[in-house]
């Protein structure tokens, strides 16, 4: 099987983490890239998870911040306020009353 060089850059201390880590393996970075590589090929799929929160998930958060939001002012007994009153209210609080 003909050979290819595959070339990546790193942060010079996470490359000798790594390195001195794939000697405690027995095995060097280039090996080590290799059974990933092939990892990567036969599951097809990353072989370990790495994940962004979704869209979804955000929305969903900022709708339970919505729903305990409405809880709370049902609970204090201002669910009812007009905008008038509730600009009163901001304006009353960042006067500190």
């Amino acid at each position: 099987m003909s050979q290819a060089t595959f070339s990546i850059r790193m942060d010079e201390k996470l490359k000798r983490q790594f390195d001195k880590l794939c000697e405690n393996f027995g095995m060097n970075a280039t090996t080590a890239f290799n059974v990933f590589a092939r990892a990567v090929v036969r599951e097809r799929k990353i072989p370990f998870e790495i994940q962004a929160e979704s869209s979804y998930n955000v929305k969903a958060k900022g709708s339970r911040a919505f729903m305990a939001l409405r809880e709370d002012a049902e609970e204090y007994g201002v669910q009812d306020l007009s905008l008038k009153e509730i600009n009163r209210e901001i304006k009353n609080s960042r006067k500190g009353k």
